[in-house]
């Protein structure tokens, strides 16, 4: 009897009555258990960032890219209470920055900036030794930049219609100047040539300064070429811009006709810089990194001074900027084919 009723005591110490100290170790033991085996990565996003962000750009120092990205880092170090500290790694079509950012840590503490660059990239190597897709993961976009359609002021081509039907008139005879072959400007003119149905030669040139040149000689008859290098030429009234390769008219040419609305058929070419981080990196941090961005470029300081070299700044979802991604990984590769542009 006294043996059955000892174990009823210990029963009832589950009931309010004293707990047994092997109890109570057991029930330590329990909650240490439970407590070590619930996730860190919640507990570990909320305090970041702790130390320094790179932002690790494929492009030169001083650019519009570099520029921006800059503008924008240093809002996030604001917002986040941190320093976001822009590396320039330009060089082999992205390849250089892309490897550094793969060798980083996956931790959120070494960013990507991708662009429109990278998605061509995909269609003008041979091969990369990387996939933007299935290597890194989206963050947000950051801004947006159509290229501009020029002739100069002495040209007989006013609109863009004028230089079409006259290219349409003499197949072979009238030029467009770019910048280097398989870039951006590059490419959008032959997109352009497609769209419109003309024949044409693309010339390509080392820089924009010297596509400027070319068209002031009338050796090209039309340039293709982002705001930022036009704008002087277009403020001093030595070029006319004939239309924006977007689908919306931009703010800062708001008079100037989409290529489209020129007669330049289903013509578009909206290049882009966005935030990407490696793929395992945790979503935890890439959500703090959305909100953050999100926020500072509806900042009207970032809106301004983006659009005063011709890019509307505006952010995105991860799911958005992956579409994005991908259709202008197919869109250009076809252009790279099409023009028979050879692959490095």
């Amino acid at each position: 009897m006294g043996h059955f009723n000892s174990r009823m005591d210990r029963v009832a110490a589950g009931r309010g009555y004293p707990v047994t100290r092997r109890m109570a170790a057991l029930a330590i033991a329990t909650s240490v258990g439970a407590a070590m085996l619930l996730p860190a990565t919640p507990a570990l996003a909320q305090k970041y960032p702790e130390r320094p962000v790179r932002i690790v750009l494929p492009f030169g120092a001083g650019g519009v890219a570099d520029v921006t990205t800059r503008l924008v880092a240093e809002k996030l170090g604001d917002k986040l209470g941190q320093r976001f500290i822009v590396e320039n790694m330009p060089g082999a079509g992205g390849i250089t920055a892309a490897r550094a950012v793969l060798q980083a840590p996956a931790d959120g503490y070494t960013l990507a900036l991708f662009s429109n660059g990278t998605a061509v990239s995909v269609g003008l190597f041979k091969s990369l030794p990387f996939d933007p897709v299935k290597d890194f993961k989206p963050v947000s976009n950051m801004g947006y930049f159509d290229l501009i359609l020029a002739s100069s002021v002495n040209s007989p081509y006013k609109t863009l219609k004028d230089f079409i039907d006259a290219a349409k008139a003499s197949p072979g005879k009238l030029n467009i100047g770019t910048i280097a072959a398989g870039s951006t400007q590059n490419l959008g003119a032959e997109l352009f040539k497609s769209t419109a149905g003309i024949d044409v030669v693309t010339v390509p040139f080392k820089n924009s300064g010297d596509v400027a040149i070319a068209l002031e000689r009338n050796d090209v008859q039309l340039a293709v070429d982002f705001y930022a290098a036009l704008r002087p030429s277009l403020e001093s009234d030595k070029f006319r811009p004939l239309a924006t390769s977007g689908l919306t008219r931009v703010t800062y040419l708001k008079d100037v006709p989409t290529a489209k609305e020129a007669g330049a058929g289903d013509f578009e070419a909206t290049s882009w810089n966005a935030i990407y981080v490696r793929k395992d990196v945790p979503d935890e941090v890439v959500k703090t990194l959305n909100a953050a961005l999100n926020e500072v470029l509806n900042d009207a300081t970032i809106k301004q001074k983006a659009i005063d070299v011709g890019i509307v700044a505006k952010g995105s979802t991860p799911e958005a900027l992956d579409k994005q991604l991908t259709s202008d990984i197919a869109k250009w590769s076809a252009v790279i084919e099409k023009a028979g542009i050879e692959k490095r």
